[in-house]
C-alpha cells in the first residue's frame, strides 16, 4: 500500500509547486520580451530567492545604510526569513523547504532501492570534503562585509550585471552549456551513490544556515533510560549522524527533518525540543512555523513596499533587445569569420594542386624520351654498320 505523505513532504511539495509557478511565469515572462513584446502580466518577484548573491550584497546594503535595495528586494527578504528560521529551527529550511532538499530525498529513496548498504564516504575524506561549502560561505561573506567598500556595494547593486541577474539566471538554464550539463548530471549520479552529496559538501547557503543554527536552542533529544538501541535513527538519520550514541544532537548536519523521532519505535526516547525533557515539537508545529514565518515575512514586504523590484518591464524589454542584437552581431560575425576561414582554406587547396602540377610537368619534361627503333634501324644502315 502506497504510504500517505507526512507534514513535511506536503510542505516540501507545497513549496515545490509555488517555485514551479513562479519559474514557468517568469519564463513566459522573458519568452515575451524576447520576442519583443510586452507582457501582460507582472514579473513574479519571488524569483529574487535564486539570486543569494545579491540577497548578501542587499543585506550589506541594509546595513550600512539601514534600507533595503530597490533592485531585488525579495530576494533579501527572502534571505532574511531563511536565515531567521535557522535560529528558530536550524537547518529546518534545508529539509522542508528547499527544493534541492526534496530532490535530495527522491534520490535518497532510488539509493536505498540501489543498494543494500549503501555506500559510504572514509571519514578522512567526509571531513575534508565536507569543508568546501563553508569555505565557499566564508569566501563570499568576507568578501562582501569585509573587502567591498560601500561604494562598491551600491555600483554591483545598480550594475547591468545585478539589475537582470534574473534573466541571465534563466538563461544559463535554456541555453546551458555541455560543461555546465555535465557537472549538473555528474553531482546527480554523486548523489545517487553518495546520500545528499551537493547538501553535504557543496552547499554555501546550507553552510551558513549550519553555523546559524549553532545558536539556536532547538536540539534533538535522547532520553538514554527509554532508548531500546534498535539504531533505526542513525539509519535514517540523512546527515549520518550516530544519534543512538549521543544524549543531544549539536551537529552542523542536523537538518530538524524530525526522521529520527518519527522512526523511533520507543515514545518519548527522541524528540527535537527547545530544551531537554520539555515536549517535543511536532511535525505539524513545524509545518506552522514555516508557513507563518514565510507569510508573515513576505506579507510584511509587500505592504512596506520592500517586495517588487524597481526595474520595470520597459527596462527589461530593452534589455532584452539590446541582448538580441548583440546576439545577431555576434552571429554575423561568427559567420563572416567562417566564410573567411573557408576561403581561405579552399585557396589553400587551389595552391596545393596548383603547385602539384607544375611539380608533375616540371617532372615530364625532365623524363628522357625514348628513341624510335625503326629510326635508329635506318641510320645505322645508312652508314653501313650491317
Amino acid at each position: 500500500m502506497k504510504r500517505k505523505w507526512s507534514p513535511r513532504q506536503w510542505v516540501q511539495h507545497l513549496f515545490l509547486g509555488i517555485v514551479l509557478f513562479s519559474g514557468i511565469r517568469f519564463y513566459l515572462f522573458v519568452a515575451n520580451l524576447e520576442k519583443g513584446i510586452m507582457p501582460g502580466f507582472h514579473r513574479p518577484d519571488s524569483v529574487d530567492a535564486f539570486l543569494p548573491i545579491s540577497a548578501l550584497l542587499g543585506l550589506r546594503h541594509l546595513i550600512s545604510n539601514q534600507t533595503i535595495p530597490a533592485i531585488h528586494p525579495a530576494g533579501l527578504v527572502i534571505f532574511l526569513i531563511v536565515c531567521g528560521s535557522a535560529l528558530l529551527v536550524r537547518r529546518g529550511f534545508c529539509a522542508w523547504v528547499c527544493p534541492v532538499g526534496l530532490l535530495s530525498d527522491y534520490l535518497d529513496t532510488l539509493n536505498a532501492k540501489m543498494f543494500r548498504h549503501p555506500p559510504v564516504m572514509p571519514r578522512w575524506l567526509d571531513l575534508t570534503l565536507g569543508i568546501i561549502k563553508y569555505v565557499v560561505a566564508a569566501f563570499f561573506i568576507f568578501q562582501i562585509f569585509f573587502v567591498m567598500p560601500n561604494a562598491g556595494v551600491d555600483g554591483f547593486l545598480n550594475s547591468t550585471a545585478n539589475r537582470f541577474a534574473d534573466i541571465k539566471m534563466l538563461w544559463f538554464f535554456t541555453h546551458i552549456t555541455p560543461v555546465a550539463l555535465g557537472v549538473i548530471c555528474v553531482l546527480v549520479v554523486l548523489s545517487l551513490f553518495f546520500r545528499r552529496f551537493w547538501c553535504r559538501y557543496l552547499c554555501p547557503y546550507g553552510a551558513l544556515l549550519a553555523v546559524i543554527g549553532l545558536f539556536s536552542p532547538a536540539r534533538v533529544h535522547r532520553n538514554p533510560d527509554r532508548c531500546v538501541g534498535c539504531k533505526k535513527c542513525d539509519h535514517h538519520c540523512p546527515g549520518l549522524i550516530a544519534v543512538s550514541r549521543k544524549t543531544t544532537i549539536r551537529s552542523p548536519e542536523c537538518l530538524a527533518c524530525l526522521r529520527c523521532v518519527s522512526q523511533c519505535p520507543e515514545k518519548g526516547a527522541l524528540s527535537f525540543s527547545y530544551f531537554s525533557g520539555k515536549t517535543g515539537i511536532s511535525p505539524e508545529v513545524m509545518t506552522g512555523i514555516f508557513l507563518v514565518i514565510f507569510s508573515l515575512g513576505i506579507g510584511a514586504a509587500m505592504l512596506t513596499g520592500h517586495w517588487q523590484t524597481h526595474i520595470s518591464a520597459d527596462q527589461y524589454l530593452a534589455f532584452t533587445a539590446q541582448h538580441r542584437t548583440a546576439q545577431a552581431f555576434n552571429r554575423r560575425a561568427a559567420l563572416s569569420q567562417a566564410d573567411a576561414a573557408e576561403m581561405q582554406r579552399i585557396m589553400i587547396r587551389m595552391r596545393k594542386q596548383k603547385e602539384k602540377s607544375l611539380s608533375a610537368g616540371l617532372h615530364e619534361e625532365a623524363r628522357p624520351t625514348r628513341a624510335d627503333p625503326s629510326h635508329d634501324g635506318k641510320k645505322r644502315q645508312g652508314l653501313g654498320l650491317h
